[in-house]
Protein backbone atom coordinates (compact mmCIF):
# COMPACT_ATOMS: atom_id res chain seq x y z
CA UNK A 1 0.00 0.00 0.00
CA UNK A 2 1.18 3.20 -1.04
CA UNK A 3 1.37 6.02 2.26
CA UNK A 4 -0.34 9.51 1.50
CA UNK A 5 2.59 11.76 3.01
CA UNK A 6 0.14 14.43 3.56
CA UNK A 7 -2.41 12.08 5.87
CA UNK A 8 -1.19 8.87 6.39
CA UNK A 9 -4.13 7.42 4.57
CA UNK A 10 -3.69 4.70 1.71
CA UNK A 11 -3.29 6.55 -2.43
CA UNK A 12 -2.65 3.01 -3.87
CA UNK A 13 -3.19 -0.71 -2.82
CA UNK A 14 -0.63 -3.02 -4.89
CA UNK A 15 -1.59 -6.47 -6.38
CA UNK A 16 2.15 -8.74 -5.72
CA UNK A 17 2.75 -10.55 -9.28
CA UNK A 18 3.60 -13.79 -6.65
CA UNK A 19 1.47 -15.57 -3.73
CA UNK A 20 2.43 -13.93 -0.70
CA UNK A 21 3.13 -16.23 2.27
CA UNK A 22 -0.51 -16.66 3.67
CA UNK A 23 -0.73 -15.82 7.23
CA UNK A 24 2.23 -18.00 8.31
CA UNK A 25 5.52 -15.56 7.68
CA UNK A 26 7.68 -15.06 10.45
CA UNK A 27 8.82 -11.99 9.88
CA UNK A 28 9.33 -8.98 7.36
CA UNK A 29 12.32 -6.53 6.66
CA UNK A 30 12.88 -3.72 4.06
CA UNK A 31 16.76 -3.66 2.64
CA UNK A 32 17.74 -0.44 1.40
CA UNK A 33 15.20 1.27 -1.16
CA UNK A 34 15.05 -1.56 -3.21
CA UNK A 35 14.43 -4.94 -1.78
CA UNK A 36 11.51 -6.31 0.29
CA UNK A 37 12.07 -10.04 2.33
CA UNK A 38 9.63 -12.26 3.98
CA UNK A 39 10.89 -15.59 6.31
CA UNK A 40 9.13 -18.31 6.07
CA UNK A 41 9.20 -21.08 8.69
CA UNK A 42 8.78 -25.06 7.31
CA UNK A 43 4.86 -26.16 6.99
CA UNK A 44 3.33 -23.01 5.47
CA UNK A 45 3.14 -23.82 1.97
CA UNK A 46 6.49 -24.97 2.34
CA UNK A 47 8.22 -28.20 3.67
CA UNK A 48 11.64 -26.34 4.15
CA UNK A 49 12.51 -22.91 5.83
CA UNK A 50 12.98 -19.83 3.07
CA UNK A 51 13.57 -16.43 2.47
CA UNK A 52 10.84 -15.24 -0.16
CA UNK A 53 12.35 -11.70 -1.98
CA UNK A 54 10.79 -9.00 -3.71
CA UNK A 55 11.89 -5.78 -5.37
CA UNK A 56 10.30 -2.46 -4.87
CA UNK A 57 9.79 -0.85 -8.28
CA UNK A 58 10.52 3.16 -8.02
CA UNK A 59 8.36 5.93 -7.44
CA UNK A 60 5.38 3.42 -6.87
CA UNK A 61 6.94 0.81 -4.24
CA UNK A 62 5.18 -1.92 -5.70
CA UNK A 63 6.38 -5.56 -5.25
CA UNK A 64 7.73 -7.58 -8.20
CA UNK A 65 9.19 -11.68 -7.13
CA UNK A 66 12.89 -11.71 -7.27
CA UNK A 67 14.21 -14.23 -9.87
CA UNK A 68 15.48 -17.27 -7.52
CA UNK A 69 12.81 -16.51 -5.00
CA UNK A 70 11.98 -18.28 -2.69
CA UNK A 71 15.99 -18.43 -1.03
CA UNK A 72 16.75 -21.67 0.63
CA UNK A 73 17.47 -21.45 4.79
CA UNK A 74 20.16 -24.07 6.29
CA UNK A 75 17.90 -27.73 7.27
CA UNK A 76 16.58 -27.62 10.50
CA UNK A 77 15.73 -23.54 10.58
CA UNK A 78 12.93 -21.83 12.10
CA UNK A 79 13.31 -18.43 10.87
CA UNK A 80 11.44 -15.27 12.21
CA UNK A 81 12.04 -11.85 13.02
CA UNK A 82 14.39 -10.15 10.66
CA UNK A 83 16.58 -6.88 10.70
CA UNK A 84 18.55 -5.03 7.94
CA UNK A 85 21.69 -2.78 8.26
CA UNK A 86 20.75 0.37 8.52
CA UNK A 87 22.20 1.86 4.85
CA UNK A 88 23.44 -1.59 4.13
CA UNK A 89 23.09 -4.50 2.74
CA UNK A 90 23.06 -6.85 4.88
CA UNK A 91 19.86 -8.72 6.02
CA UNK A 92 19.69 -11.04 9.53
CA UNK A 93 16.99 -13.84 10.23
CA UNK A 94 16.38 -14.68 13.89
CA UNK A 95 15.75 -18.48 14.41
CA UNK A 96 14.02 -19.94 17.27
CA UNK A 97 16.26 -23.54 17.00
CA UNK A 98 19.19 -21.80 18.32
CA UNK A 99 21.48 -19.26 15.91
CA UNK A 100 20.95 -16.06 13.56
CA UNK A 101 21.68 -16.13 9.56
CA UNK A 102 22.80 -13.71 8.32
CA UNK A 103 22.94 -12.93 4.49
CA UNK A 104 24.78 -10.58 1.97
CA UNK A 105 22.14 -8.94 -0.33
CA UNK A 106 23.40 -8.47 -4.10
CA UNK A 107 22.93 -4.30 -4.73
CA UNK A 108 21.49 -4.98 -8.22
CA UNK A 109 19.31 -8.36 -8.17
CA UNK A 110 18.57 -8.87 -4.55
CA UNK A 111 20.09 -12.24 -4.35
CA UNK A 112 20.97 -13.67 -1.11
CA UNK A 113 24.04 -15.43 -0.26
CA UNK A 114 25.03 -16.13 3.54
CA UNK A 115 28.13 -14.66 4.58
CA UNK A 116 30.99 -16.64 6.45
CA UNK A 117 30.31 -18.05 9.47
CA UNK A 118 26.52 -17.52 9.22
CA UNK A 119 24.71 -18.86 11.28
CA UNK A 120 26.10 -17.61 14.10
CA UNK A 121 25.05 -19.85 17.51
CA UNK A 122 23.43 -17.62 19.24
CA UNK A 123 20.53 -19.81 21.65
CA UNK A 124 17.04 -19.85 20.84
CA UNK A 125 15.36 -15.82 19.21
CA UNK A 126 12.17 -15.10 17.51
CA UNK A 127 12.81 -10.94 17.44
CA UNK A 128 15.76 -8.91 15.87
CA UNK A 129 16.82 -5.29 16.43
CA UNK A 130 19.92 -3.11 14.63
CA UNK A 131 21.22 -0.27 16.38
CA UNK A 132 20.87 2.73 14.68
CA UNK A 133 24.56 2.67 14.42
CA UNK A 134 24.49 0.00 12.88
CA UNK A 135 27.23 -1.33 15.05
CA UNK A 136 25.36 -3.36 17.37
CA UNK A 137 22.33 -6.35 17.07
CA UNK A 138 19.86 -7.35 19.78
CA UNK A 139 17.81 -10.77 19.94
CA UNK A 140 15.09 -11.77 22.45
CA UNK A 141 16.21 -14.60 24.43
CA UNK A 142 13.59 -17.27 23.89
CA UNK A 143 15.88 -19.91 26.11
CA UNK A 144 15.60 -19.55 29.66
CA UNK A 145 17.46 -16.73 30.73
CA UNK A 146 15.09 -14.02 30.48
CA UNK A 147 17.01 -11.03 28.39
CA UNK A 148 18.80 -10.00 25.75
CA UNK A 149 21.19 -11.19 23.34
CA UNK A 150 24.07 -8.80 22.54
CA UNK A 151 25.99 -9.16 18.81
CA UNK A 152 28.79 -6.44 17.58
CA UNK A 153 28.20 -6.47 13.95
CA UNK A 154 31.82 -6.77 12.16
CA UNK A 155 33.55 -6.62 8.60
CA UNK A 156 31.29 -8.48 6.10
CA UNK A 157 28.48 -8.75 8.87
CA UNK A 158 30.02 -11.45 10.96
CA UNK A 159 28.04 -11.69 14.60
CA UNK A 160 30.20 -11.30 18.02
CA UNK A 161 28.88 -11.74 21.10
CA UNK A 162 29.00 -8.79 23.35
CA UNK A 163 30.63 -9.52 26.14
CA UNK A 164 27.99 -9.78 29.23
CA UNK A 165 25.33 -10.96 27.08
CA UNK A 166 22.72 -12.11 27.75
CA UNK A 167 21.56 -9.30 29.65
CA UNK A 168 19.39 -9.90 32.13
CA UNK A 169 16.36 -8.71 33.59
CA UNK A 170 16.38 -8.58 36.77
CA UNK A 171 14.15 -11.22 38.97
CA UNK A 172 13.21 -12.24 35.44
CA UNK A 173 15.03 -15.81 34.52
CA UNK A 174 12.37 -18.12 34.13
CA UNK A 175 10.91 -19.30 30.94
CA UNK A 176 7.28 -17.90 30.79
CA UNK A 177 9.59 -14.66 31.28
CA UNK A 178 10.64 -14.62 27.51
CA UNK A 179 10.84 -11.43 25.89
CA UNK A 180 9.17 -10.89 22.49
CA UNK A 181 8.47 -7.28 20.94
CA UNK A 182 12.32 -5.34 21.06
CA UNK A 183 13.30 -2.01 19.96
CA UNK A 184 16.41 0.17 20.23
CA UNK A 185 16.44 3.77 20.10
CA UNK A 186 20.14 4.24 19.72
CA UNK A 187 20.48 5.04 23.65
CA UNK A 188 17.66 2.67 24.91
CA UNK A 189 16.66 -0.84 24.56
CA UNK A 190 13.29 -1.67 24.92
CA UNK A 191 11.12 -5.69 25.25
CA UNK A 192 7.97 -6.72 26.01
CA UNK A 193 7.30 -9.27 28.51
CA UNK A 194 3.80 -10.69 27.87
CA UNK A 195 3.49 -12.90 30.82
CA UNK A 196 3.71 -10.25 32.89
CA UNK A 197 2.57 -7.38 31.38
CA UNK A 198 5.45 -5.20 31.45
CA UNK A 199 8.29 -3.74 28.94
CA UNK A 200 12.23 -4.24 30.99
CA UNK A 201 14.42 -1.29 29.35
CA UNK A 202 18.01 -1.10 29.30
CA UNK A 203 20.55 1.89 28.71
CA UNK A 204 22.97 1.19 25.79
CA UNK A 205 26.91 1.71 25.90
CA UNK A 206 27.76 2.68 22.73
CA UNK A 207 31.41 1.85 22.96
CA UNK A 208 30.79 -1.33 23.86
CA UNK A 209 27.26 -2.40 22.76
CA UNK A 210 26.73 -3.79 26.88
CA UNK A 211 23.45 -3.11 28.17
CA UNK A 212 22.66 -2.12 31.89
CA UNK A 213 18.81 -2.88 33.04
CA UNK A 214 16.65 0.46 33.85
CA UNK A 215 15.93 0.49 37.51
CA UNK A 216 12.42 -0.70 36.93
CA UNK A 217 9.87 -2.59 34.49
CA UNK A 218 7.00 -0.46 33.30
CA UNK A 219 3.27 -1.51 33.43
CA UNK A 220 1.24 -2.32 30.03
CA UNK A 221 -2.39 -3.48 29.45
CA UNK A 222 -2.93 -7.64 28.97
CA UNK A 223 -0.21 -9.47 26.83
CA UNK A 224 2.45 -7.05 25.53
CA UNK A 225 4.37 -8.09 21.98
CA UNK A 226 5.62 -6.03 18.81
CA UNK A 227 6.79 -2.59 19.60
CA UNK A 228 7.20 0.05 17.65
CA UNK A 229 9.06 3.18 18.88
CA UNK A 230 9.00 7.06 16.71
CA UNK A 231 11.22 9.70 18.53
CA UNK A 232 10.14 10.39 22.05
CA UNK A 233 7.14 7.53 21.97
CA UNK A 234 7.49 4.10 22.24
CA UNK A 235 4.20 2.07 21.31
CA UNK A 236 3.15 -1.80 22.05
CA UNK A 237 0.27 -3.78 21.56
CA UNK A 238 -1.65 -5.72 23.70
CA UNK A 239 -2.10 -8.66 22.17
CA UNK A 240 -4.96 -10.28 24.31
CA UNK A 241 -7.16 -7.25 24.40
CA UNK A 242 -6.02 -5.76 20.73
CA UNK A 243 -5.27 -2.67 21.79
CA UNK A 244 -2.08 -0.46 21.70
CA UNK A 245 -0.46 1.33 25.01
CA UNK A 246 2.03 4.42 24.25
CA UNK A 247 4.54 6.02 26.26
CA UNK A 248 6.73 9.03 26.47
CA UNK A 249 10.07 8.52 26.70
CA UNK A 250 12.50 10.41 28.97
CA UNK A 251 15.54 11.25 27.28
CA UNK A 252 17.78 11.39 30.42
CA UNK A 253 16.65 8.28 32.55
CA UNK A 254 15.02 5.97 29.94
CA UNK A 255 11.46 5.95 32.23
CA UNK A 256 8.54 5.42 30.50
CA UNK A 257 5.15 7.90 30.89
CA UNK A 258 1.83 6.94 29.79
CA UNK A 259 0.51 9.06 27.17
CA UNK A 260 -2.58 10.78 27.38
CA UNK A 261 -5.89 8.55 26.13
CA UNK A 262 -3.45 5.18 26.40
CA UNK A 263 -4.52 2.23 25.84
CA UNK A 264 -6.06 3.40 21.99
CA UNK A 265 -7.32 1.37 19.87
CA UNK A 266 -8.72 -2.19 19.71
CA UNK A 267 -8.60 -5.45 17.90
CA UNK A 268 -4.88 -4.86 16.81
CA UNK A 269 -2.21 -7.77 16.67
CA UNK A 270 1.27 -5.84 15.51
CA UNK A 271 2.25 -2.34 15.02
CA UNK A 272 4.49 -0.14 12.27
CA UNK A 273 5.47 3.33 11.99
CA UNK A 274 6.56 4.91 8.63
CA UNK A 275 9.32 6.93 8.35
CA UNK A 276 7.98 10.35 8.99
CA UNK A 277 7.40 9.27 12.39
CA UNK A 278 3.48 10.67 12.06
CA UNK A 279 1.35 7.49 11.49
CA UNK A 280 1.09 4.55 12.84
CA UNK A 281 -0.06 1.40 11.47
CA UNK A 282 -2.05 -1.63 13.24
CA UNK A 283 -2.92 -4.60 11.84
CA UNK A 284 -6.02 -6.44 12.21
CA UNK A 285 -8.20 -9.06 10.91
CA UNK A 286 -10.02 -7.22 9.33
CA UNK A 287 -7.50 -4.92 7.54
CA UNK A 288 -5.26 -2.11 8.20
CA UNK A 289 -5.78 0.81 10.26
CA UNK A 290 -3.79 3.72 10.68
CA UNK A 291 -3.78 6.57 13.34
CA UNK A 292 -1.96 9.97 13.36
CA UNK A 293 0.60 10.34 16.17
CA UNK A 294 0.00 13.60 18.22
CA UNK A 295 4.05 15.21 18.02
CA UNK A 296 3.86 17.01 21.50
CA UNK A 297 1.85 14.21 23.62
CA UNK A 298 2.34 10.99 21.60
CA UNK A 299 -1.60 10.34 21.92
CA UNK A 300 -3.26 8.00 18.80
CA UNK A 301 -6.48 9.79 16.83
CA UNK A 302 -7.58 7.29 14.69
CA UNK A 303 -6.79 8.80 10.56
CA UNK A 304 -8.04 8.45 7.00
CA UNK A 305 -5.79 5.46 6.69
CA UNK A 306 -7.65 2.33 6.37
CA UNK A 307 -7.84 -0.90 4.28
CA UNK A 308 -10.14 -3.73 4.22
CA UNK A 309 -9.29 -7.70 3.59
CA UNK A 310 -8.95 -11.09 5.00
CA UNK A 311 -6.32 -9.88 7.51
CA UNK A 312 -2.69 -8.89 8.14
CA UNK A 313 -0.52 -10.73 9.51
CA UNK A 314 3.41 -8.87 9.48
CA UNK A 315 3.99 -5.19 8.61
CA UNK A 316 6.34 -3.20 7.58
CA UNK A 317 7.53 0.22 5.90
CA UNK A 318 9.93 0.53 2.87
CA UNK A 319 11.17 3.38 1.34
CA UNK A 320 11.53 3.77 -2.25
CA UNK A 321 13.59 6.64 -4.57
CA UNK A 322 10.55 9.18 -5.94
CA UNK A 323 12.63 10.44 -8.73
Amino acid sequence: MDIDRATGGFANVFNVNAPPPFLCSGGAAAVGMQFLYVSLPPGCQNTSSEIIGYSLQPHTGAPVALNGSPFPMRAGSIPSGMAALPNGNLLYVADASGSIAAFAVDSTTGELKEIHGSPFKSGANSQLVIDPSGKYLYASDDAFSGGVLAFSIGAGGRLTRVPGSPFLIPGKTVSNYQPFGIVDTGKYVYTALSATNEIAGFSVNAETGALTPLPSLFSTGNGPGPLAWSGNFLYTVNQLDGTISGYSIDGNSGALTVVPGSPFGTDGALITIDFTGKYLYLSMERGVQGFNINPTTGALSQGPGFHNNNGVLWLTVAQVPTH
